[in-house]
């Protein structure tokens, strides 16, 4: 029991530093801008992608600094003559707008590395046993990974909280005028917050194409539970974005290795039951476990639909 808490924490914390690497740049984006930026798991990929053939080219560690750079200058160029376009139309322009990007990403990205998964490897430098839990290792990319996550959480909270840069971007979402009177160019300010943000969810992809599987379908399988993570959290609350991460990697950690069901708890249900209930009886904890953030975004929904720590309404 001890070593199954013990491996299914450290399982959960490392799972939801990765949820909160993504989600830490669209939540960066929308407490700015105000945008739902769809296409943010699609820069994700692109940064896998980056990191691939950059590693390919100069090694894993130019990579990890140059991918990132290249996925945020897009996206710079993306809110500059996309996105500051279409921002005059309204909220409803933008998500439209960013949907469609997600296709044109993806399509672009199968155009040029093919819809197979591309042979994206851990760097040697930390590609070792960091230490063991029980009989579980832990390869040294996975704390890599972590204290990469909980560095960028500390920098983003410093600098928006205890920096000049940092209250002139949050006086720019709601005092853009006043802001623009001070002398500060306030559509610059937008177009650097849009491609650092988008620059951080390259930076998740350059770190989990190695430990995951790198191709063109990534952005799909994650991106759902990124938008989970936001809004459990509340959107525009970094500590939430951070919060609900954690609370969705040890949850759904801890129901995959859970064998439970109701059959378990309540013992055997009643003889001539039909099929339909008798099947859900033996239904495992385990095997709805990838439901169970989506229940827990229903919860938060219905309960507090400004999210754990948010501050503006869903």
């Amino acid at each position: 029991m001890l070593e199954l808490v013990s491996v299914s924490t450290l399982n959960g914390l490392l799972y939801g530093m990765l949820l909160f690497l993504m989600a830490s740049g669209l939540t960066l984006i929308f407490s700015m801008m105000g945008v739902l930026n769809f296409a943010h798991a699609s820069f994700y990929m692109l940064g896998a992608f980056f990191g691939f053939q950059l590693s390919h080219w100069l090694g894993f560690w130019p990579a990890f600094v140059l991918a990132p750079l290249a996925a945020g200058g897009i996206g710079a160029l993306v809110e500059r003559y996309g996105l500051r376009a279409v921002h005059r139309h309204g909220h409803v322009a933008e998500l439209l707008f960013t949907f469609g990007l997600t296709f044109v990403i993806q399509e672009l990205v199968q155009m040029v590395w093919g819809k197979l998964p591309v042979d994206y490897r851990v760097p040697p430098s930390l590609d070792f046993t960091a230490f063991t839990v029980f009989s579980t290792n832990y390869p040294a990319y996975k704390m890599f990974e972590l204290a990469t996550a909980i560095a960028i959480f500390l920098v983003l909270l410093a600098v928006l909280t205890r920096t000049r840069i940092g209250l002139i971007i949050q006086a720019a979402l709601t005092h853009p005028n006043m802001v623009a009177m001070l002398g500060h160019n306030v559509p610059r300010i937008f177009m650097l917050v849009f491609g650092v943000g988008t620059g951080l969810a390259a930076v998740a992809g350059v770190i989990a194409g190695p430990a995951l599987v790198t191709q063109s379908d990534m952005a799909a399988l994650l991106g759902p539970i990124l938008f989970v993570v936001i809004v459990v959290g509340g959107l525009g609350s970094l500590a939430g974005a951070f919060v609900a991460s954690l609370l969705i990697g040890l949850v759904q950690t801890f129901a995959v290795a859970s064998n439970a069901s109701l059959a378990g708890v309540l013992g055997p249900i009643m003889p001539g039951a039909p099929a339909a209930i008798r099947d859900l009886w033996d239904v495992t904890v385990a095997q709805v476990a990838p439901v169970v953030p989506y229940l827990l975004l229903v919860m938060i929904l219905i309960l507090r639909p400004a999210g754990l720590l948010g501050t503006r309404d869903t």
